[in-house]
């Protein structure tokens, strides 16, 4: 039995259901996986670089059931209909393809399927599958990773995909399978297990992991490429994250896809810059500026005639190499002082190097701390999206109700604005029933 799967569960099946054990039983793969607060890590998992991260304690529950034929239909609560996929027919075939439409959730569905069946051929097995969610809308806690997260584990579990020699060779640690979800999202291959389309962002596995790789009461700090777990650092009951969603919604279709693709092509050509000018193959940014300040001086040079280039690659450095490192020692210190200082930091390297926030995110992130949170930022994609706060537990309510008014007083037409309250609830669970 693979390790990776048993650290989530003492009693994953590593053989697929039969029919007549889901008949008598009704039997099922179900699974919890929650969402994710990237406290700092700004757009560097994929460069290579480190974040700190939170798993929250909202999130998906998926529940997958077997069925006799190879047919998988995914309901989701609030969704316009099922997602129904014949995993008999050509996985390619035009009909197949109507449901990965830009902006449509199917075409998260049909990612991971059509990426289990390429890696595990014949063996995924039909399902009526459900989703259900008590992760705010719009929150930017990544619930598009979270599905395609859950319906991997879910498929994964129904189908004894686990016991295969092509999984086992592959993935062997939670944080292996955190990295191989990351490519069924961004469609690039992962060892053996072949690449397909994916979704048409150019992310990483840092959503992945988190979900996959939190724990309770405490963040954690990785690096990627491949994924290390670097600390845990605990988060006592008196502090509580307050996120305000925007009301901007961070799209990653049409053109929004291509300004978010933007700000992942620009490590792709600093690298490739990097290996042509020195001949070394590094492979990714992280390694190349592992070198040391003469690197990111001569990165610095080959980079100097491009200005967002520029900024990307002072941002990625700032982030991954100073900010997240010192931030998480204030943060364990308990120097909130200075923590606040170094997330306000990272915030300006967003607004600045990466340019990916809008008015109504930097307003939300000005707001917090004038209203006296301990820290505040933006995160996930950009272009849209969700703030955190960190604040006083016994204040986080008020707090919440204060910071929504101030930001719809300075954005009254944002009336979809809303804020929650979360605390770092644990990694994606195998659930009894």
């Amino acid at each position: 039995m693979s390790d990776v799967l048993a650290a989530l569960t003492a009693g994953i099946r590593t053989e697929p259901l039969d029919d007549s054990s889901a008949d008598a039983s009704g039997a099922a793969a179900r699974w919890f996986v929650p969402g994710r607060i990237e406290v700092l890590g700004k757009h560097t998992d994929y460069a290579g670089g480190r974040s700190l991260l939170a798993a929250v304690d909202v999130g998906h529950t998926i529940t997958a059931t077997p069925r006799e034929d190879r047919v998988l239909e995914v309901r989701s609560e609030g969704a316009d209909g099922p997602v129904r996929i014949d995993l008999g027919e050509d996985a390619r075939s035009a009909a197949q393809r109507e449901v990965q439409a830009d902006g449509h959730w199917g075409g998260y569905v049909r990612t991971v399927a059509d990426r289990l069946e390429k890696n595990f051929p014949g063996q995924l097995r039909g399902a009526d599958v459900t989703v259900t969610s008590t992760l705010p809308l719009a929150a930017g806690m990544s619930s598009s990773s979270a599905l395609v997260v859950g319906l991997a584990l879910a498929l994964i579990d129904l189908s004894g995909i686990a016991a295969d020699p092509a999984f086992t060779r592959e993935i062997t640690t939670t944080e292996q399978l955190g990295e191989y979800c990351g490519t069924i999202e961004n469609g690039q291959s992962f060892g053996t297990l072949a690449g397909d389309r994916g979704v048409g962002t150019f992310g990483g596995s840092g959503d992945h992991t988190a979900m996959l790789c939190g724990r309770r009461d405490a963040l954690v700090q990785y690096s990627f490429c491949p994924v290390r777990h670097a600390r845990t650092i605990a988060l006592g009951p008196e502090l509580t994250f307050v996120v305000a969603v925007s009301g901007v919604e961070a799209e990653k279709t049409g053109s929004a896809r291509d300004d978010y693709n933007r700000v992942s092509l620009a490590v792709a050509e600093i690298l490739r810059r990097w290996r042509e000018d020195t001949g070394r193959a590094d492979a990714s940014l992280a390694d190349a500026v592992a070198g040391g300040p003469a690197t990111a001086q001569r990165l610095r040079a080959l980079v100097a005639d491009d200005d967002y280039l520029a900024g990307r690659f002072e941002q990625f450095l700032t982030e991954s190499e100073r900010i997240i490192p010192a931030a998480s020692v204030a943060l364990e210190d308990g120097d909130l002082a200075e923590f606040g200082r170094l997330v306000d930091e990272s915030q300006a390297g967003a607004e600045d190097g990466l340019r990916n926030q809008v008015p109504e995110t930097s307003s939300l992130q000005r707001l917090a701390r004038g209203l006296g949170a301990h820290a505040a930022s933006a995160f996930g994609a950009g272009f849209g999206g969700s703030v955190w706060a960190l604040v006083p537990t016994a204040d986080a309510e008020d707090f919440a109700a204060r910071w929504l008014d101030a930001y719809r007083a300075e954005h009254p037409e944002r009336a979809r604005a809303a804020t929650s309250l979360a605390r770092p609830g644990g990694a994606a669970r195998r659930l009894a029933g």
